[in-house]
């Protein structure tokens, strides 16, 4: 699991002749800053970048597992009369969608949110997928703990908030994982609706930051007008660069959220 890594590790500093002649070693023949040299030219479109996806990450977590906790908590009540209907309602649309031109013309004409916050935010707000993963787990509590509770005086809420919530943890960071992995590693919504340089998330500058490396790559006759020797310049490195730049921050949050991931998944596979 740690070997693709490190060789990711390895050819980000690696000099682009030797992966040219050698092909990618574990320990770099020839070390080279190159690649990062490259992407850190302009550090303050970097930063920008990753404050912008920390901040559509954090809110979009929070909201996200919030809103879906509450949908699935809702669904998965028993004593819910609409229970089938709303059910049937959120899986339906696992199934089926208005498109990409609705979804556009509804973000940008109703909504109003291109160049915002909201346009890299409200759209993976809800996921279906996860709703029912949710609704699975919180199955799983006895109705006769929310009775007692409502015998207690408790109101929905209060029960919800100070019951449900601290009892549903494994799942909650479960669908908290999966979905600011959605938000950390999309670059789809910026290259619909964001325009504005300031709002640009790190996943769209580093996609276009390939596009311009491939541009100047396969375009010999241009290149061929300037000073830049083409040999020289990072192409395979800066992609392994890159991919260390996107994946960093998630591959050290990770770890403290295992134990819960893991009870997460298999939570509910054992009948007792």
């Amino acid at each position: 699991m740690l070997l693709p890594l490190v060789l990711i590790i390895s050819v980000s500093f690696t000099n682009e002749v030797t992966l040219s002649s050698e092909g990618y070693r574990f320990i770099p023949s020839k070390f080279s800053l190159a690649a990062y040299n490259t992407l850190f030219e302009a550090p303050g479109i970097l930063l920008n970048a990753y404050g912008i996806t920390i901040l559509v990450t954090v809110l979009g977590t929070v909201c996200g597992l919030l809103l879906t906790t509450m949908l699935a908590y809702t669904i998965s009540r028993p004593d819910y009369r609409y229970r089938r209907v709303t059910t049937l309602y959120v899986f339906f649309t696992m199934l089926f969608n208005g498109g990409l031109v609705p979804f556009y013309i509804l973000v940008t004409q109703y909504l109003h949110l291109k160049d915002t916050i909201g346009a890299l935010i409200l759209p993976y707000l809800l996921s279906p997928f996860l709703v029912m993963v949710m609704k699975g787990f919180l199955e799983k509590i006895p109705l006769e703990i929310i009775e007692s509770a409502k015998m207690d005086g408790a109101s929905e809420f209060r029960i919800f908030f100070t019951l449900i919530l601290p009892l549903s943890t494994p799942a909650l960071a479960t669908v908290g994982l999966f979905i600011s992995f959605t938000y950390w590693n999309d670059w789809w919504l910026g290259l619909l609706f964001i325009d504005a340089e300031k709002l640009v998330p790190l996943q769209l500058l580093l996609y276009r930051v390939m596009n311009s490396i491939e541009f100047l790559k396969s375009n010999t006759e241009f290149m061929s007008t300037m000073t830049i020797d083409m040999s020289q310049f990072p192409n395979l490195s800066a992609r392994m660069a890159m991919a260390i730049l996107g994946a960093g921050p998630m591959l050290f949050v990770f770890p403290f959220f295992q134990k819960y991931f893991v009870r997460g998944l298999t939570v509910g596979s054992l009948k007792g």
